[in-house]
């Protein structure tokens, strides 16, 4: 089922060029762990098809993009054979494979979303199996290298604009299942939308933006004493006798009659 930015020449070339750059970020993940040949072209092929293989498998569409486009299986074997041979070179240009692997994120994303919803899917499926299509293929590549996945590891925007990306689709897909415009209109629409995400992740490296963690806290406010949390979670425990429940506090303890005392070094 295709989708209608696949009968887009521009769409299909970044798609292209995106498919030819996971390859080449993939097969030189490879290179680095001194892979060989077979293994080069194994781990570029399931970086930049791999979410698509995740997404078609999922909407019960077999044989999966990833193995049945004649195109795409050459773009990354392509792919595998210039990282093989050039990888000093592509080691070093760093930021056009930054751009080139927006541009595969965003145009996976969108695809993604918009083939989803195309095969009925709610629009929280659609959106998943949209992330699913532009982030699965890295994350099967790190599973095989043995290592954290960049999609957890890299605090930049990485997931974040992908997320923007296929909820965008979604939007502009409904709105024009409700004749508010054309599928030309759609089209252009859909992308601007793979253009957002590129500028994205380009001012998120570019200016090191990164996306918040858990906000830093080193003491916990509770409603109750180390000594009553340790009775409550004794009396869960039915009052078992071979278990035994060690509540401790870095600073002070709580007496029956509500004052503190002071814990020595040695016990702390």
């Amino acid at each position: 089922m295709k989708t209608v930015l696949e009968g887009n020449l521009i769409f299909v070339a970044i798609e292209y060029l995106g498919i030819f750059s996971c390859g080449l970020a993939g097969g030189l993940a490879a290179v680095r762990r001194q892979f060989d040949i077979m293994s080069i072209l194994l781990v570029a092929w399931i970086t930049a098809l791999g979410g698509g293989i995740v997404r078609d498998v999922l909407l019960g569409l077999v044989p999966p993009v990833g193995i049945a486009d004649k195109g795409s299986v050459l773009a990354t074997i392509l792919s595998g054979l210039v990282v093989a041979v050039a990888h000093p070179e592509i080691d070093r240009m760093k930021w056009q494979m930054i751009v080139s692997d927006a541009m595969a994120v965003g145009a996976f994303a969108v695809n993604g979303t918009a083939k989803a919803l195309g095969c009925g899917t709610g629009g929280m499926t659609a959106i998943f199996l949209g992330m699913a299509t532009a982030l699965a293929g890295g994350l099967l590549r790190d599973v095989l290298l043995n290592q954290v996945p960049a999609v957890i590891q890299d605090k930049h925007w990485y997931a974040l604009p992908s997320l923007i990306g296929c909820f965008l689709t979604l939007v502009v897909v409904r709105l024009r299942e409700r004749g508010l415009y054309t599928t030309q209109v759609e089209m252009l629409l859909e992308l601007s939308v793979v253009a957002l995400v590129v500028v994205l992740r380009f001012l998120s490296v570019r200016f090191d933006i990164v996306v918040p963690g858990a906000v830093e806290r080193s003491k916990a406010h509770l409603p109750m004493s180390d000594e009553q949390i340790g009775a409550a979670i004794s009396h869960m425990l039915g009052g078992r006798s071979d278990l035994k429940v060690t509540i401790s506090s870095r600073r002070s303890t709580h007496r029956r009659d509500g004052s503190k005392k002071k814990r020595p070094s040695s016990q702390r």
